[in-house]
């Protein structure tokens, strides 16, 4: 059921829901399709809540915000700001310290003493009623102290201190008013206001999950290339000694392609061929094989004792593992044998194999949810629970818009309810609006269009969005590449351009994220337009020298390192929807702030990795906190430096020095 509104209204008369009530509350947000799914949280963050409120007339309204638990118990309850827009919009904080499903229902009012407070400043001054206003002043003080207890005996002195020079007419009647402006007094009006018929706006839901489902940093490899050979697989155990390396870069959660057997008929070769060698290893996502399917393990990899001991040490280091959900079958899984209609049949008898032309999948057959929807169902939920009872809470899903809509909004709610800490991140590159309904249905991540968004407007525009709007449903993983995605920015603009994106996808979003290779600057395409890469690990072995790669000082792993203990250091990193970006007078430049409480922390960045960029950054020192002329102490986590800042800062990066300043904001 949508929020409804409780309270009074004549028999007979008809209003739109939206505008029923005394005093009307609309464009509620945080909220998805109108309150009939939750908007999106957790512990800890801190949520702008909004709404337009309004009444007839010109007297005083009144609005408060009121956060609910899971339980229905009140949490908090805070009075909120008129934006000063004049558009009748009004703006307050909550925030939840634990996980379920809370609520918050918007409060609005009819405020006498504020409609008084405002019409006596205007007319006693003026000699205008003067004695009549005190009078009616008077009387709105007095219905507040007989509604506060006896043991707020400050509070009640306080007021009948007002009323006492209200009603001295000996006093000047300017400073019989001023009695009621008394700090005292206003801070016992803010805190037990007269409401009069008040309107209440909700409940609106409210999803709080715990901190990972918002802040992360992800680091993607491959187990099969750590410790392998041009013929020979790694395995877990190899693998895992490649985990200490990156929780050193400050990493928390280690994400998995794919770790089933892998099939061989229409087995993929090196870079996508068809002609795969007998030592061709094929594509993780081909999976299935006379080995097993989805809930056994790729032989070469090792057994399900090895994958737990794999899981332990990453969680000895403080890592979480993500593994990879991709519903789908090589034509070797169990499944085409055992279940041929869970699979699309064409006319000649022959089942489909996946295709996104001019891309062809031979060696992977879609699922089809149509022929038998609650047996197929059944078995996702059983290779789920199969690996969350293994140790698996994060699951990164394989395009899930290739799949209905109708399997997500099932399935999450229905693990959540028995383990509510495991998170589904959506990899779905598509278009908008499935990408929006994957995110209101339940995944808790998604995949974003940052690889794509290079320019400055186009950074601008698509965070302002995220951090706006889509903030209530969609938690954007900000990948700076994938297997599958190389950038053209990346393949030339050399080191600089791995720095920018590293340092814009771990200061604009809560989550980021890194594909092995990366931080050693790979970038050779596997030909000219293409962003895939040269010897693509999808389809080969691709062990590093690690070891050589940083003795040779040619990484970017201690500016990865940096970053991630920046994020850990400045809680504003760690939030979404307080971005804000600022001008820069250079189309080369980005600047932006995020702010959390008293903590502030601006970011400037070149988008520019060939050449020295120098421009004048204009901060908007209101949205700071701060007033046009203030200066303030800025130290910058990446140099090391401070400076004293104010309104217009100027900034200079040489890419080959530097591209970027992340700074903590110490206010006077």
């Amino acid at each position: 059921m949508p929020p409804g509104r409780r309270t009074t209204k004549p028999t007979g008369v008809t209003v739109p829901s939206v505008l029923s009530g005394r005093f009307p509350v609309t464009d509620v947000h945080p909220s998805v399709e109108g309150g009939r799914l939750p908007a999106k949280a957790v512990v800890g963050e801190v949520i702008p809540v909004r709404a337009t409120a309004f009444r007839e007339g010109h007297d005083a309204l009144g609005v408060e915000v009121v956060l609910r638990r899971p339980d229905g118990k009140e949490s908090a309850r805070q009075r909120m700001e008129d934006t000063g827009s004049g558009l009748d919009q009004w703006a307050g904080l909550i925030s939840a310290d634990t996980e379920g499903m809370w609520s918050f229902t918007i409060e609005s009012w009819g405020d006498p003493w504020a409609t008084w407070s405002h019409r006596a400043g205007l007319k006693i001054p003026a000699g205008v009623d003067i004695e009549l206003e005190l009078a009616e002043g008077a009387l709105l003080l007095e219905q507040v102290q007989v509604t506060l207890p006896a043991t707020k005996r400050q509070e009640i002195a306080a007021l009948h201190s007002a009323l006492v020079n209200m009603r001295n007419t000996n006093l000047p009647p300017t400073v019989r008013l001023a009695a009621t402006q008394d700090a005292a007094v206003a801070a016992v009006l803010r805190a037990h206001p007269l409401r009069q018929d008040v309107t209440s706006c909700g409940p609106w839901p409210l999803l709080v999950e715990r901190r990972r489902a918002l802040v992360g940093s992800w680091y993607e490899f491959f187990p099969r290339s750590e410790g392998a050979t041009a013929r020979k697989s790694g395995t877990f155990s190899t693998a895992s000694k490649r985990l200490t390396a990156i929780a050193a870069m400050g990493f928390d959660v280690v994400y998995l392609p794919p770790i089933h057997p892998i099939g061989v008929t229409h087995r993929k070769g090196r870079n996508n061929t068809l002609d795969a060698k007998a030592s061709d290893p094929g594509s993780p996502w081909a999976i299935g094989a006379s080995t097993g399917g989805h809930d056994a393990i790729h032989p070469d990899l090792g057994s399900a004792k090895d994958f737990a001991a794999f899981v332990s040490v990453a969680a000895s280091l403080g890592l979480e593992v993500a593994l990879d959900l991709a519903l789908q079958a090589s034509p070797d899984h169990p499944w085409v044998r055992e279940h041929p209609e869970w699979f699309t049949t064409r006319a000649d008898g022959t089942i489909a194999f996946a295709e996104n032309p001019p891309k062809k999948y031979q060696d992977i057959y879609p699922l089809n949810f149509d022929n038998d929807p609650e047996g197929l169902y059944a078995e996702v939920v059983r290779i789920v629970r199969h690996w969350m009872d293994r140790g698996i809470r994060i699951f990164r899903v394989d395009n899930p818009h290739t799949k209905p809509l109708w399997v997500w909004a099932r399935l999450i709610p229905q693990i959540r309810e028995t383990d509510p800490d495991v998170i589904f991140l959506a990899e779905a590159f598509t278009r908008p609006p499935m990408m929006r309904a994957l995110a209101e249905v339940g995944f808790q991540q998604s995949y974003t269009y940052f690889t794509w968004r290079n320019d400055k407007q186009g950074l601008q525009d698509y965070f302002s969005e995220l951090a706006g709007p889509a903030s209530a449903y969609m938690r954007p993983n900000v990948f700076v590449n994938t297997p599958d995605i190389l950038t053209d920015y990346l393949q030339r603009g050399g080191p600089a351009a791995f720095a920018i994106r590293a340092t814009l996808a771990a200061t604009l979003s809560p989550t980021w994220g890194v594909y092995s290779g990366f931080e050693l600057f790979e970038n050779t395409p596997v030909r000219d337009g293409s962003e895939e890469y040269l010897d693509s690990e999808k389809f080969e072995y691709r062990p590093r020298d690690w070891a050589r790669a940083e003795a040779t000082g040619r990484t970017l792993i201690p500016y990865i390192t940096q970053l991630n203990a920046i994020r850990r250091e400045l809680s504003p990193l760690q939030d979404l929807r307080s971005l804000r970006f600022h001008h820069a007078e250079s189309d080369q430049v980005i600047a932006f702030s995020k702010r959390v409480g008293e903590d502030l922390v601006l970011v400037a960045c070149t988008l520019d990795p060939y050449f020295t960029q120098e421009t004048t950054i204009w901060w908007d020192m209101p949205s700071l906190g701060m007033d046009w002329t203030d200066r303030f102490s800025a130290r910058d986590h990446i140099t090391g430096e401070t400076w004293t800042w104010g309104q217009g800062t100027y900034v200079r990066f040489v890419p080959e020095n530097g591209v970027a300043h992340v700074v903590e904001v110490r206010r006077p």
